[in-house]
């Protein structure tokens, strides 16, 4: 008995290795080799499934749709390095803000623009937090609404198309979906693209963008002394208004409008995306040889992070499947009293607490290959199952004590901003982000529906 629970044992060490710190990609595969040399001289684990791995790598390089990453990531940090998203927050905030809340409303539409731009939760938290923080607060925004605010559309980058997230869970849960219509005997199997998860996240995307502009208006309303309306900010003339804004949000449009319409796959359109901000920081004069360097390191760094743990994550699903994990885990939820919905609110359950200890990308290729297929299986909708991880992800960011967000913020908020404030800053837009869950669980087509319009499906 204990031997066949081996592969749950394998994924109880592997959260405790990475809590204590240890580099992620080498954890997954370290702790996937030990527990193969364990099963294989106790004559539990076969030696043959490591044959495939080399397989398995050289899929992975070859990924095409793995390329929109390191371009999404370049995109996303020219337009950081290159001070553009900075323009657009102090001409978004000299627009706004002479009305109650404008700052408030600024950060909110500037951090969606920068959250689909970079689509790294912990790059926008930190680059909103260092722009938009100093400001709130010497305007007179109470601690805890400034950095609720940030927090909250930091955590947008898991939602909001292009999103490097998205992009990883489309390519996960597309192997994911091919291989349960394979093991339900469909062998012309129907395949899910990066492009059908954008689509799908659009609306409950803006939805949630909706619900916190509405908060920010309700807090304005009813209690101005915490957003007060800056007053000796003046409207900018409308040419350095427009030359401020319209660039990066046509930019992204762009990039997005290219992939909604079928004129480009999401590689393709991250390509357009990291030309066309390579082209406006260049006009800005800001594209120097010194910022090229800090913008290829950065990216650079962030792509061999995402690569080394898939590679890691491989391994690690590769063992995980030859103790026959998959196998007990089906087991387990074909036994639960009721079906397909309460496997789903148990594996949204776990997502969400491992949110507390692993990062979106761990938790997209160790836990999405284990029990997406299982779920697909059962009739789960893809989208709707990307959309909801997705989602439930961003929440478990944002949550106390562990979120990750909450972290980023308090490395660079001042000391005069208490750990208490940033906690009970969140509270609100977590019971948003709860509320956004729930209306999807119940209204599935609000991710379906666009997707088959578009796609004709």
């Amino acid at each position: 008995m204990l031997i066949e629970l081996l592969p749950l044992l394998m994924f109880a060490v592997i959260c405790l290795v990475l809590m204590l710190g240890y580099p992620v990609a080498f954890s997954l595969a370290g702790t996937a080799m030990l527990f193969a040399g364990i099963g294989i001289s106790i004559g539990h684990f076969d030696a043959s499934f490591l044959s495939s791995l080399s397989g398995r790598l050289f899929g992975t390089i070859t990924n095409i749709t793995l390329l929109a990453v390191p371009l999404f990531v370049l995109m996303g940090v020219l337009l950081e390095k290159s001070r553009l998203a900075e323009d657009l927050l102090s001409n978004m905030a000299a627009l706004f803000g002479r009305r109650r809340g404008g700052l408030g409303f600024s950060v909110i539409l500037v951090g969606m623009l920068l959250a689909a731009s970079t689509g790294i939760v912990g790059a926008t938290v930190v680059t909103m937090g260092l722009m938009s923080l100093p400001t709130m607060l010497k305007r007179g925004y109470s601690p805890s609404l400034a950095t609720g605010t940030i927090c909250a559309t930091g955590t947008l980058g898991q939602i909001i198309p292009p999103s490097i997230a998205l992009v990883l869970l489309g390519d996960t849960l597309s192997s994911a979906y091919q291989q349960a219509q394979l093991d339900l005997g469909v062998f012309s199997p129907k395949t899910l693209s990066v492009g059908d998860l954008f689509i799908g996240a659009l609306v409950p995307g803006l939805l949630l963008v909706v619900l916190y502009l509405l908060y920010m208006g309700f807090v304005a309303m009813t209690r101005p002394e915490s957003a007060p309306a800056a007053t000796d900010l003046n409207p900018p003339p409308l040419m350095q208004l427009l030359k401020g804004l319209v660039p990066p949000i046509a930019l992204i449009l762009t990039v997005l409008g290219s992939i909604l319409v079928g004129a480009a796959t999401p590689t393709e359109a991250a390509g357009v995306g990291a030309l066309g901000a390579a082209l406006m920081a260049a006009a800005k004069g800001e594209l120097n040889i010194v910022r090229l360097g800090e913008v290829a390191r950065e990216t650079l760094k962030v792509t061999c992070m995402v690569f080394m743990i898939l590679i890691g994550a491989a391994v690690f699903s590769l063992v995980f499947r030859g103790f026959g994990g998959d196998d007990l885990i089906q087991h387990f939820f074909a036994q639960l009293p009721g079906g397909v919905m309460t496997a789903t609110l148990i594996v949204m359950l776990v997502i969400f607490l491992l949110g507390f200890i692993l990062d979106f990308i761990e938790i997209t290729f160790v836990v999405v290959p284990i029990v997406g297929p299982i779920l697909l299986a059962m009739g789960v909708d893809p989208i709707w199952l990307g959309i909801m991880i997705a989602l439930n992800l961003q929440t478990s960011f944002l949550t106390p004590p562990f979120g990750f967000a909450l972290f980023y913020l308090r490395g660079v908020a001042p000391p005069s901003v208490t750990t208490s404030d940033i906690y009970r800053g969140v509270a609100p837009y977590i019971a948003l982000q709860l509320l956004m869950l729930t209306l999807l669980a119940i209204w599935p087509s609000l991710a379906t529906w666009l997707p088959s319009i578009i796609r004709g499906q």
